[in-house]
């Protein structure tokens, strides 16, 4: 029974032929009939899901995982290989800028054009169009061809049509990335109002701040397989770990293939575009950072404790008045913090190698990546060695806030008394 159900996706996969060297016109057919070698790939291996009339879901996962092929599914631009889509209601897409549009055609006569293979008379096209083209916000434009459009005209244009067709299903693909801040505001709002009136959506987006604020339920797909659905912020957490774990074994991997065995400096060598300079007195020939259980990471969780250690070795035994340094930088070379052990008092005494560590009790940076600047030089600041992006790090964290750190807080809400009472 699908009385209440809007969607049911029910044991769809789907493949694609990859062709090796696939002929490029029929003559190349006839003459070159050995080069058709493909391989078959699944993009979608048995998904099944309902998706109840009035809610909204959201499909999330990597590049190439599968969502935008599921789209095109329930859209019925592609047909599944097995498995079946059963849908009840008028369904409207934006899947691709631009996609239907005809070039030649003013932006008024695609609107006429796409309206009608949305379902929607000559009759009601006319009652719309003058609020289609207000939303689009495009103004006198609307009368030039499409093809002289910037992307985000195109992407204005094709989701004032896909809105104001009454659907009562609206499938979104990741188009709202194209449109500027302002715009993109507006079709979440139209989004909300979407889905107070009851409509049925399915959102596909790399925001997972808006799919969890939006979305009723959210399912992840890896590698054409449904691997979770549910509530959207335990999927999003899963999700999270599992990029910023996949990220963790990337990085690792490519510090080992750049280590030097002589020499332990692979986490300076993985640094591409970091300068360095000093007399050379005190080297410093590693740094990394540790979690508190002593095991190199790329990834630290907001507020936890982290470790810098310094490796160095000394020309000489006796280095006049030694100082370390560290400075934490955002990627774009904003400063977040800076210190060494002459501001902090700390005196140092150098060994002909040896190493210091910097504990980070609370690493209270916001989500995002950072790189560090570390140095050795004299009091006076003659440098011994001075290294920029000495090793990047990123700070992974559930919460959306925006700035560079993190100040512990709470919220108090002291009410006072009602006058009248």
């Amino acid at each position: 029974m699908m009385s209440n159900i809007a969607i049911r996706v029910s044991d769809v996969s789907k493949k694609f032929k990859i062709f090796e060297d696939k002929p490029a016109t029929l003559k190349d057919r006839i003459i070159y009939r050995s080069k058709g070698v493909f391989q078959e790939k699944w993009v979608l291996r048995d998904i099944s899901f309902d998706v109840p009339k009035g809610k909204m879901i959201g499909l999330i996962g990597r590049n190439g995982s599968g969502k935008s092929t599921l789209l095109k599914i329930l859209t019925r631009i592609l047909q599944p290989d097995t498995g079946k889509v059963e849908i009840v209601g008028r369904v409207s897409s934006l899947l691709e800028l631009g996609a239907g549009f005809h070039m030649d055609f003013t932006g008024r006569e695609n609107i006429y054009m796409n309206a009608s293979i949305f379902g929607l008379s000559r009759k009601e096209i006319d009652g719309k169009i003058d609020e289609i083209i207000r939303f689009a916000e495009l103004g006198p434009f609307i009368e030039n061809p499409v093809r002289t459009y910037s992307s985000g005209m195109y992407m204005r244009l094709a989701f004032s049509i896909a809105v104001h067709v009454d659907p009562d299903i609206l499938l979104i693909d990741e188009i709202l990335a194209v449109g500027d801040n302002a715009f993109q505001k507006k079709c979440i709002s139209r989004i909300e109002s979407f889905k107070s009136q009851g409509k049925t959506i399915v959102f596909v987006s790399h925001d997972n701040g808006v799919m969890e604020r939006l979305c009723d339920e959210l399912y992840w797909i890896h590698e054409s397989r449904l691997v979770e659905h549910g509530e959207p912020r335990k999927v999003v957490r899963n999700y999270m770990d599992f990029l910023n774990e996949s990220e963790e074994k990337r990085l690792t991997a490519e510090s080992e293939i750049v280590a030097a065995p002589e020499k332990h400096v692979e986490t300076l060598e993985v640094v591409e575009q970091g300068e360095r300079w000093g007399n050379k007195l005190a080297e410093i020939t590693n740094v990394k950072m540790v979690d508190d259980a002593g095991e190199e990471k790329h990834f630290f969780e907001k507020g936890k404790s982290a470790t810098i250690l310094i490796s160095y070795e000394a020309a000489k035994l006796k280095i006049d008045k030694p100082v370390f340094g560290i400075g934490v930088y955002k990627m774009d070379g904003y400063c977040c913090y800076g210190t060494n052990t002459h501001i902090d008092g700390e005196k140092m005494n150098l060994d002909d190698s040896g190493v210091i560590e910097v504990s980070i009790e609370h690493l209270n940076l916001v989500a995002g990546e950072y790189y560090l600047d570390v140095a050795c030089h004299h009091e006076n600041g003659t440098p011994y060695d001075y290294i920029t992006r000495a090793l990047t790090f990123n700070v992974k964290s559930y919460e959306e806030e925006i700035g560079v750190a993190y100040l512990p807080h709470q919220w108090i809400h002291k009410g006072g008394q009602n006058e009248d009472e």
